[in-house]
């Protein structure tokens, strides 16, 4: 079966779907045997890669979540489309309306199944839900990993803490990808919201105006002085991929692990007070 990653966000447009863009471009081949990942835009807002990339209405969400009522629903990959930063997304249309019954279906049992596939299927879905809210919890049960994308001030990462991801941050699921500067130090946000990791991913004009360009191959993910969006975005993958063991999950438990800057940082727990701190500004871009 594949491995599913759910990406989003507790509160406001950090930046998501730049993420799991990032993501998919850098996805270590070895981790499942050279399958490419692919992206699946759930957001039941509706979609942006249609119309960012002038792609055709079909096919995308709605054929999955057509085909999800099936008996025999077919591949996933079907609906897919390649992108031109070389990465293959089933894309959604744009509009609420369509888009929260795709998802509504894509959460329930058989559209898990669509997405999960059988036991011969390999590679990694990585799950674009935008914002997170209760039509999307059957997914975040099923995923292997949870990715929570917020900005570094004071007010988003407070929402991260009131949205309650302890359930899933205890068995060691749930990452945060920092988005932009931030004025607190990884371990303390790790430490402060019982995150197992917590990756800074600094904002790359150039990176995100590569990635999101009609040209084939323009964004540049590897090679001599990769871009800093690429390299942070690189550990967090290998981070992801990497199988979790009881022993990784109890280090973990212990001590709190953090990315930053692409390096990770094992730090022995603090008591921090960042989100009593007062007069603290959230920082801009």
């Amino acid at each position: 079966m594949r491995r599913l990653i759910v990406v989003g966000s507790v509160t406001g447009a950090p930046g998501v779907t730049t993420t799991v863009l990032a993501l998919a471009a850098v996805w270590p081949s070895e981790a499942d045997g050279g399958v490419r990942p692919v992206l699946v835009e759930a957001d039941s807002s509706g979609g942006d890669l249609m119309i960012r990339f002038g792609l055709p209405s079909a096919p995308s969400l709605l054929d999955v979540a057509a085909a999800a009522r099936q008996p025999y629903p077919g591949s996933l990959l079907g609906a897919a489309s390649e992108l031109p930063c070389r990465v293959r997304a089933v894309v959604a249309v744009p509009g609420r309306g369509p888009c929260r019954e795709a998802v509504r279906l894509l959460a329930g049992e058989a559209g898990r199944r669509v997405l999960l596939g059988d036991e011969h299927d390999r590679g990694t879905v990585l799950l674009d839900v935008g914002r997170l809210g209760e039509d999307v919890e059957p997914l975040l049960e099923a995923a292997d990993r949870i990715v929570l994308v917020a900005r570094g001030g004071a007010e988003p990462l407070t929402h991260v803490s009131a949205y309650g991801v302890d359930a899933y941050a205890s068995a060691g699921r749930v990452s945060l990808a920092v988005i932009g500067p931030c004025p607190y130090p990884p371990e303390e946000i790790a430490h402060t919201l019982g995150i197992e990791s917590v990756v800074f991913l600094p904002w790359d004009i150039k990176s995100v105006a590569a990635m999101n360009s009609s040209k084939q191959g323009a964004l540049r993910a590897s090679g001599f002085r990769p871009p800093p969006l690429m390299t942070s975005v690189r550990t967090l993958a290998r981070r992801l991929a990497a199988p979790p063991t009881d022993e990784t999950r109890a280090a973990d438990a212990d001590r709190g692990r953090v990315l930053e800057g692409g390096r990770e940082v094992v730090m022995e727990p603090i008591w921090s007070g960042l989100i009593q701190v007062p007069g603290v500004e959230e920082s801009g871009w």
